[in-house]
């Protein structure tokens, strides 16, 4: 009886194994066109003859308020030319995020038809964090210095929850949560189960839209990190039942467990340990393990859903340590 199970199941993945393969054949056919400009490269080449060019060409990256000398002396500005030469040694060409880009977009038409591939520009920010990609319906930021690489001498003196996602690798990441979060519109939860449901939402696009894609990256964990979470899952869970936290709206919650931070604050002797936002991550996992149990309903219906009906279906059961 028992190889007769195993045998079922060794089968029941197989087929999941080439069903999820034609999938991606399926998803890799669409065609998706785009324009990349590198204004980062243009206005590094710029001389000021060639600011009232890049004024037309970019009338969104100079605001009305700024007169050109600024620009003028930006272009001569020692900081802004290291920038643009280690930009340039970091991205000498972009053909390689493009194509990570144009599978990021293949998957967002697919399950979102109306989804329009947007104007792609990417900048030098001087190291803007906080926007390292800014998304509309039809133009995409990417700021290419916020990109060296954690241990770049430009992020010395920066906290390492924050340097740490500062790599080439996390870009694909950052530009589906921009979307998925167009998607999900604005967050209006009041509840710590609405907010972690939430960004549950957003890493589970993200699942969808970047499959190859390590759940450590998704969610920005090192490799450390994610298996702290997963090996204290149920001991996670349990501290939020204990605590009954899910249906309280203090203000505190969001940055003890949603934000980014250092870590996540238990208020315990292992709070050091733990990783930031870790409440997002277990959203994402009632998110998945409702998912699981639905899966006729589509990414679309999914993230129209409310916290609570997603809740209750997913009757979540967290991991147990091995």
């Amino acid at each position: 009886m028992k190889i007769y199970f195993l045998s079922f199941f060794i089968l029941l993945a197989f087929a999941s194994c080439k069903n999820d393969a034609g999938l991606e054949k399926e998803i890799a056919k669409i065609p998706i066109d785009f324009q990349v400009d590198r204004f980062d490269m243009e206005f590094a080449q710029a001389s000021s003859e060639d600011l009232p060019r890049l004024k037309k060409k970019y009338p969104f990256l100079f605001p009305a308020q700024y007169s050109d000398s600024l620009w003028i002396n930006q272009m001569e500005d020692e900081v802004q030319l290291e920038l643009e030469e280690e930009v340039q040694k970091a991205f000498p060409d972009f053909e390689s995020e493009k194509d990570e880009i144009i599978s990021l977009f293949q998957h967002f038409k697919y399950y979102f038809p109306e989804f329009k591939a947007p104007h792609v520009v990417t900048i030098i920010s001087e190291v803007d964090y906080r926007n390292k990609v800014v998304a509309t319906d039809s133009l995409l930021l990417i700021s290419l210095d916020t990109y060296l690489g954690e241990d770049h001498k430009f992020y010395d003196g920066m906290q390492v929850y924050l340097k740490k996602n500062f790599i080439e690798e996390q870009l694909p990441s950052d530009i589906a949560f921009e979307y998925a979060q167009q998607l999900l519109g604005e967050e209006k939860g009041r509840s710590f189960l609405e907010q972690i449901i939430y960004y549950g939402k957003i890493l589970y696009v993200k699942d969808k839209v970047l499959p190859f894609m390590e759940d450590a990256r998704k969610i920005g964990y090192t490799s450390k990190e994610i298996e702290w979470a997963q090996a204290n899952e149920e001991q996670i869970w349990r501290y939020f039942i204990e605590k009954e936290l899910l249906y309280k709206t203090d203000n505190d919650l969001r940055a003890r467990f949603i934000n980014i931070a250092p870590f996540s604050k238990f208020r315990l002797n292992l709070d050091n340990e733990s990783p930031p936002q870790i409440g997002q991550y277990i959203g994402w996992q009632i998110v998945r393990q409702f998912a699981n149990k639905n899966e006729r309903i589509t990414l679309k219906q999914l993230l129209t859903l409310d916290a609570e009906c997603i809740f209750k279906e997913a009757n979540f059961k967290p991991k147990k340590p091995e």
